[in-house]
């Protein structure tokens, strides 16, 4: 229809499946396969004439859409022709737009060119005429009007500085070089002139020719030679400063040199920082700090090498390095050395060696605190500038504006904050004081400490104000080391204190505390095998003092360590960013205490079987023998009035444990409980378990049971003795169970936490009659 010819109707997808499913016709051999042949066709021809007759129905819709197409034909023709006729009259306003516009931008384009001129001529003018009046300023000596000048050729663009056209009509005949050369020749007699006059100006201590000069160095571009003019100056007021009064002799000599040296530079960097930043902006007087970190590098150079002369500092390490401390040394019985003699007092004395680790310790301090102040000073520059900024009149012999054009923004190409940060932590007197820790203070701090613990050792006497009893090892001891650590965090070097804490961890692990474990294995060793009741009353003595030692050595690293590190002298004393490692090396003197403790264990362990645990074995079969539970209601009136298993069993320990609790201290006194209750405990669950309950002899058992329990817990402070007899309760509270209740189903539904199992539970009810 209309031309176009109609397309096949579409195969659906049940007629496809049928044509690929068809056999041939070849095929068909048999009348059923013919006849299912020609269904299948059937079929197929039925879907085809529905699909057609469909497709002949959809026609209309098509034909509507044709017509209303073929009806906007002329209306599409009108456009065209309106468009084309848009289009001619278009282009020709577009070719005379395009005429006048190229004309226009050439006008553009010539004024640009002008005006450009224009520019350059007057800048060429200005710098002719700035020239001329720099060097007039020159000649009358008028230096501010001659800075002036200068600043404003400098801030001419390079381009029109060293341009032909400035070249060419700038010179003359009292200029005759070209201006960039001119201009370059002044700021050089400028310099000159500047330098010349600031350093008289400092000799004189004329504070406002000073600061005439001073501020006139940046204006031209020496800000670099100005801050070195300057820092000069500074460096002459650290040399000028008078030398300590007292006597080299005086341990406070060097302390108090170095304390004025830091003292002096710290006050002329608070008092000058103002003024360098108010002319030469934030974080110029990092470059003056680097200066007066030379000059004091000089200074405490010469101060240490005095100091180690002086004090004889190598003699005294080279004498402490040959020391011996007898009371570190193994026993003769036991090791294969003799016992060393200590060296003499003559020798190396104590003493001198306490006022030189103090004397080093104390510098070095004195160093970080001043370092601590350099490195505020240089990390917190001035937020406002105008707030630092200017000087006071008195010192101002010429107002000059703090705008940019007056006063240089932070350079990056100059000295940096970060830089001269770096410039404090390489100084030479970081890694000076650096080597005197570690060359003179550490290794005299140790054998100090060594020296403190050997003499603590040796002159160990039992203190008799003391209960229970210990000796004087850990109060002598202990007091030493808190002066130690007190000595070593006043330093505010946390690598030192790293270092050191780890050799002072080795002193007290071998030389204390190795020294009461070899005491503790001599006490039975040395009083050898046939001794008498004497003999063993003082072993045993001597070894429980010797245990209350190793517990109060415990006590006091525990507390004295924490209170170092809750007090605030760590964060007084080093900067934010050292705070951790200085904790970490103080803490890490924590890592003893479970040490002395497993120490102590195994000493109150061997204490209690070599003494103890024998006796207890009879114990449980004394107190029980000729004890029943199978009771009638006389048995068990007799019992109840005898309470004969609570009176022997307070017999028989007291008996036991009588001297104990007295002699050892509270912690020492619960281990040594705690492994008798331990021992006592197993057995005695077996002893009840081979028992036969009836009802009264159960509730016999638990009554005997509660009350060996209040008695042992009145006997000790600590709170854990009921804990030990859960499992005795327990059986106690399944043999007073009533007859018809089922012990399963009260094991599951009591929601006791138990301690035996359920097939304990079950052995244990049948223990009842």
């Amino acid at each position: 229809m209309n031309g176009t010819a109609a397309s096949p109707p579409p195969l659906t997808p049940s007629t496809q499946q049928q044509q690929q499913q068809r056999p041939s016709p070849l095929t068909l051999t048999t009348l059923p396969q013919v006849l299912s042949a020609l269904s299948s066709l059937e079929s197929e021809e039925a879907e085809l004439s529905n699909s057609l007759s469909a497709l002949l129905g959809d026609q209309e819709p098509i034909q509507n859409s044709l017509a209303r197409l073929q009806s906007l034909l002329p209306r599409v023709d009108e456009l065209h022709t309106e468009a084309s006729a848009l289009s001619s009259k278009v282009s020709v306003t577009a070719r005379t737009a395009e005429r006048v516009g190229g004309r226009v931008r050439t006008l553009d384009e010539e004024m640009r060119r002008v005006r450009e001129a224009n520019d350059r001529l007057q800048q060429v003018m200005e710098l002719k005429s700035s020239l001329s009046a720099l060097q007039s300023s020159i000649d009358a000596q008028d230096w501010e009007s001659a800075t002036r000048h200068c600043a404003r050729a400098m801030a001419l663009p390079e381009g029109v500085i060293n341009g032909a056209f400035a070249e060419t009509s700038v010179p003359s005949s009292e200029n005759p070089l070209p201006p960039a050369q001119t201009l370059q020749d002044a700021r050089t007699h400028l310099l000159q002139v500047f330098t010349r006059q600031f350093t008289e100006a400092t000799k004189a201590r004329d504070a406002v020719a000073t600061t005439r000069f001073f501020k006139l160095f940046p204006i031209i571009g020496w800000e670099i030679e100005g801050l070195e003019a300057y820092a000069s100056f500074i460096v002459d007021l650290v040399k000028v400063r008078p030398p300590a009064s007292a006597q080299t002799s005086s341990s406070l000599y060097y302390i108090t040199a170095l304390t004025a040296l830091f003292e002096s530079i710290a006050v002329i960097v608070d008092q000058h920082q103002p003024v360098v930043e108010s002319y030469y902006g934030t974080g110029k007087m990092a470059s003056v700090i680097a200066r007066l970190l030379r000059e004091c590098d000089r200074v405490c150079k010469g101060l240490i090498e005095g100091w180690e002369e002086e004090r004889a500092m190598k003699r005294k390490l080279a004498d402490v390095a040959n020391a011996n401390f007898p009371s570190a040394a193994p026993s003769p019985t036991v090791g294969r050395r003799p016992t060393l003699s200590p060296l003499s007092e003559e020798d190396v004395n104590p003493r001198d060696i306490d006022k030189v680790i103090s004397e080093a310790a104390g510098m070095a301090g004195r160093w970080n605190l001043f370092r601590r102040f350099l490195v505020d000073r240089l990390k917190n520059d001035s937020d406002d500038d105008g707030e630092n900024g200017r000087l006071p009149a008195s010192h101002d012999g010429l107002s000059i504006s703090a705008s940019p054009k007056t006063r240089q923004p932070p350079d990056s190409s100059l000295h940096t904050v970060s830089e001269e940060l770096k410039a404090v932590e390489s100084s030479a007197c970081n890694k000076l004081f650096e080597d005197l820790l570690s060359t003179y203070y550490i290794p005299l701090e140790v054998w100090y400490m060594r020296s403190a613990v050997d003499k603590a050792h040796r002159l160990s006497t039992p203190d008799t104000t003391s209960s229970p009893a210990t000796t004087t090892t850990p109060d002598d001891a202990f007091y030493i080391f808190k002066v130690v650590l007190s000595r070593l965090l006043s330093t505010s070097a946390p690598r030192v204190v790293e270092r050191t804490a780890a050799a002072l961890r080795s002193v007290i692990e071998n030389d204390y505390a190795g020294t009461i474990r070899r005491k503790m294995d001599d006490v039975y060793r040395n009083a050898g095998v046939g001794r008498g009741e004497k003999v063993e009353r003082e072993s045993r003595a001597a070894f429980i003092i010797l245990l209350n030692d190793l517990d109060v050595s415990a006590s006091h690293m525990d507390r004295l360590v924490k209170d170092l590190l809750s007090s605030p002298v760590i964060p007084q004393t080093f900067p934010a960013e050292e705070v951790e490692a200085a904790r970490t090396g103080i803490s890490s003197f924590l890592n003893i205490v479970p040490k002395f403790q497993s120490t102590l264990r195994v000493g109150v362990e061997q204490l209690f079987n070599q003494l103890l645990r024998p006796k207890l074995r009879t114990l449980l079969a004394d107190v029980y023998k000729d004890v029943s539970y199978v009771l009638d209601d006389d048995a068990y009136a007799a019992a109840e009035y005898q309470d004969v298993v609570r009176k022997r069993f307070i017999k028989a320990w007291g008996g036991l444990a009588e001297g104990y609790k007295d002699t050892l201290t509270e912690n020492n006194y619960r281990l040594f409980f705690g492994l008798a209750l331990d021992v006592l405990i197993r057995p005695w669950e077996k002893l009840v378990l081979g028992q036969k309950y009836n009802e009264l002899g159960a509730v016999r058992f638990d009554r005997d049971l509660r009350a060996i329990t209040t008695y042992l817990s009145s006997q000790t402070a600590f709170g854990d003795v009921r804990e030990k007899f859960v499992r005795l309760q327990q059986i106690a509270t399944l043999l007073n169970l009533d007859q018809e209740e089922d012990v399963d189903e009260f094991y599951n539904g009591s929601g006791i936490t138990w301690k035996l199992s359920e097939l304990e539970a079950r052995t244990i009810a049948g223990l009842r009659l």
